[in-house]
């Protein structure tokens, strides 16, 4: 199977690999034209003479088969220069007409919100970058857990949306774990061109993780997926929190289609916050916890779900996701301050349940002791994708530093303090 320029799986987040494949076939494509146009004038020229009727008829039949000629000699060219791909990333997908789609792109995101025991700084950045998009923000601190913002708790405490490719930092991780694969290893895109873990996380390159999933299976998929915190809740007794699905067979789309569009599983911006925040942190699954009042917040210890063994793996993938800020398809994102790096991993597709487009961007930023966690879930129509929810984050990020967030002083909290707990969470 094979992948072509018209398939629907290749989203904007192929973006590099996407422009290279089409100026090819163009170029190639106008060469067949001029052979084809050089051809056809040969044999009109050496032609015997008819009668202008007949003579219209042959020209409107040579028309029309030349035509079939061009369609289909462009189709054996696409499919001969498309990089091959597993048969899951290359199966078909019912297209979606705009017409169809039942989730507003805009919204008011606000409404029915409750934000006492929010740190009001940073909520008003989280606001203001969303505007009138139909998403949520969730802001968290790294270093306790603690839920800094929920912007649209409605949207982000209901049961999930499909990941997209958001689902390539744990299945990265998981690789690494497993040893698939490390950062240097190659993966074949065409004859020519191969790709890299860095850069398949910066461009978000599905054959390369829909490869790692064949390559994992599908029970070490859902292993590592379920260790990370996908499938439960996050908070700890977050009053209305639903937790996300993940599937307890492989999904019809075949296990490569899981690993790098996320098909099956349901996330929520809840978890996929916690999730970043221990890459953040280096390990530390924490529960999130959410105050309800400003002295809560005060006084709130962290609490321990898990350590997942991946501070060596952390420095593996942080810099592909840097890149994916720096030069990727997270640029919107991108920052000026050289001392403030952001990290942070798209996602776009169709979730075909909801009937909607999605936009995802988890990332954190490092700033000394102080790490901060942004995740935007963006819903809504085909206008809708991961570099626009990484631009939403780039704006929050933005605003913070121009409060000075990033240089306050963190909480203390003593070793001791740290209630370590067992479980899956609050479910």
């Amino acid at each position: 199977m094979f992948l072509s320029t018209s398939s629907p799986k290749f989203h904007v987040e192929d973006e590099p690999l996407l422009s290279f494949i089409r100026s090819r076939l163009l170029t190639r494509f106008g060469m067949l034209l001029l052979v084809l146009g050089t051809f056809a004038s040969a044999s009109f020229l050496f032609s015997a003479p008819q009668d202008s009727t007949t003579t219209k008829k042959k020209l409107h039949k040579n028309t029309r088969k030349s035509t079939a000629t061009k369609t289909s000699a462009a189709a054996k060219t696409a499919v001969k220069h498309t990089a091959p791909v597993p048969a899951a990333v290359a199966a078909a997908r019912r297209p979606v007409s705009k017409s169809t789609w039942k989730v507003p792109t805009y919204a008011n995101a606000v409404e029915g919100d409750n934000v006492d025991g929010e740190d009001l700084m940073v909520r008003r950045a989280a606001v203001d970058a969303l505007g009138p998009f139909n998403g949520a923000v969730v802001v968290t601190d790294a270093n306790t857990g603690r839920i800094l913002t929920m912007v649209n708790q409605k949207l982000a405490l209901q049961s999930g949306y499909q990941p997209c490719s958001t689902v390539k930092v744990p299945v990265a991780l998981a690789a690494l774990s497993e040893n698939v694969v490390d950062r240097e290893t190659p993966f074949h895109l065409t004859r020519r061109k191969t790709i890299a873990l860095t850069e398949a996380l910066a461009h978000s390159n599905n054959q390369y993780f829909a490869n790692l999933g064949e390559k994992l299976g599908f029970e070490r998929v859902s292993y590592y997926a379920r260790m990370f915190g996908l499938g439960e809740k996050a908070g700890l007794d977050i009053q209305g929190e639903q937790a996300g699905i993940l599937p307890v067979t492989e999904p019809k789309s075949g296990i490569g289609m899981m690993t790098s569009f996320g098909d099956g599983i349901s996330l929520t911006p809840l978890e996929y916050a916690a999730l970043i925040g221990a890459v953040a942190n280096g390990g530390t699954l924490y529960y999130l916890q959410y105050p309800k009042t400003d002295q809560e917040a005060l006084t709130l210890v962290p609490r321990i779900k898990r350590r997942l063994d991946i501070d060596n793996l952390v420095t593996e993938i942080k810099p592909g996701m840097m890149g994916a800020v720096e030069y990727g398809t997270a640029r919107r994102a991108g920052n000026e301050d050289p001392n403030l790096p952001i990290y942070g991993k798209t996602g776009t597709c169709t979730d075909y349940r909801a009937v909607a487009h999605m936009g995802w961007f988890g990332s954190f930023v490092d700033a000394g002791k102080n790490k901060f966690v942004v995740v935007v879930m963006l819903t809504g129509g085909k206008s809708i994708n991961g570099p626009v929810a990484s631009g939403v984050a780039g704006n929050v990020y933005r605003a913070l530093s121009a409060t000075n967030l990033y240089n306050r002083e963190p909480n203390p909290a003593s070793p001791t303090a740290l209630i370590s707990s067992t479980g899956t969470g609050s479910n």
